[in-house]
């Protein structure tokens, strides 16, 4: 629920109700009460928060029409890149698979994979409106430690090519698989991923950096959700100020000697606690695997004992 104050009173709204509210409330403003609307979005959930303080919305299965969002999706003729990252002992089919069947089916997509393995990657048979990008990093004097430099990487290649070729870009863990139909609900400005340790009891686990002498530092009492670095995305334009923005944050730290707790995704953190989110994806879109599944479930991380690696790493 949302509490709002209004002219010296206190108004206490569920979360749909805020958004029939809100609209009832410009109309009577801009004195429009003639032609008030009859408004009911598809907010089906009643069990789980699907607005933000800031008014952006949490996607939860049920509280969207994916045939009406393609609708308006195919009018605008959009492409969306997806950036993944494979070095070293990596799980490619499986993610890949599942990312062709699952992924914007029926929608361009230019799945970008950035790898220092590039004669290992096996031929896919993808979708006809998906492509396959297969970039190599290995040797590259830029990013000595390419596990540590993702940001990096992104920032240099928006700049270089995606600002050309894609309209939106989105950042997912190789250790994924998908699970069920990711469509264009997920298509924002700025878009974060609840992570699934912020609804357990073991959020703790999963905090904020708290040092001050770290640029990804969030003081006591800030900061909105918990946010996981295996889904985010966005705008070309937002995502290559947000990894331009963690790029130097990241840089800072090393020079200071200074490794923020939970690497990359404490940057993209403290990031979004200054540059709200636009879009924020409940943690259907991404579950961890070492907690207990929820009955609706998009992507999961892979356990990295599944299966042997020495098989299947491609």
């Amino acid at each position: 629920e949302l509490v709002y104050k209004i002219q010296g009173q206190t108004i206490i709204l569920g979360a749909c109700s805020t958004i029939r509210w809100l609209i009832k409330f410009l109309f009577v403003s801009m004195n429009f009460t003639q032609t008030l609307p009859s408004f009911s979005p598809p907010c089906r959930r009643q069990d789980v928060p699907v607005l933000t303080p800031w008014l952006a919305p949490i996607v939860w299965e049920g509280t969207f029409s994916r045939d009406i969002l393609n609708a308006q999706y195919v009018q605008r003729n959009l492409v969306t890149g997806v950036v993944t990252f494979a070095v070293e002992k990596y799980w490619f089919v499986i993610y890949f698979l599942s990312a062709n069947q699952y992924f914007l089916a029926g929608h361009p997509v230019n799945f970008y994979l950035f790898t220092d393995n590039p004669e290992k990657i096996p031929p896919l048979q993808m979708a006809p409106e998906k492509r396959l990008l297969v970039i190599p990093v290995q040797n590259d004097p830029r990013w000595p430690d390419i596990s540590t430099s993702h940001m990096d990487i992104i920032n240099a290649y928006i700049h270089s090519h995606f600002q050309h070729e894609v309209d939106y870009l989105y950042s997912i863990d190789i250790n994924s698989q998908l699970l069920a139909p990711i469509g264009v609900e997920i298509i924002d400005a700025l878009v974060a991923t609840i992570s699934s340790w912020h609804l357990t009891p073991w959020y703790r686990n999963k905090s904020y950096e708290r040092r001050p002498a770290s640029r990804a530092a969030i003081p006591e009492g800030h900061g909105d959700f918990y946010y996981t670095a295996s889904f985010y995305g966005g705008s070309v334009a937002e995502l290559y100020k947000l990894t331009r923005a963690c790029s130097e944050g990241l840089r800072a730290d090393r020079e200071k000697g200074i490794e923020a707790r939970w690497h990359e995704e404490s940057h993209l953190n403290r990031y979004l606690v200054q540059h709200k989110p636009t879009r924020l994806l409940s943690p259907e879109y991404y579950w961890d695997a070492e907690l207990s599944a929820p009955p609706i479930l998009r992507t999961s991380q892979i356990y990295k004992d599944v299966y042997d690696t020495q098989n299947d790493s491609v």
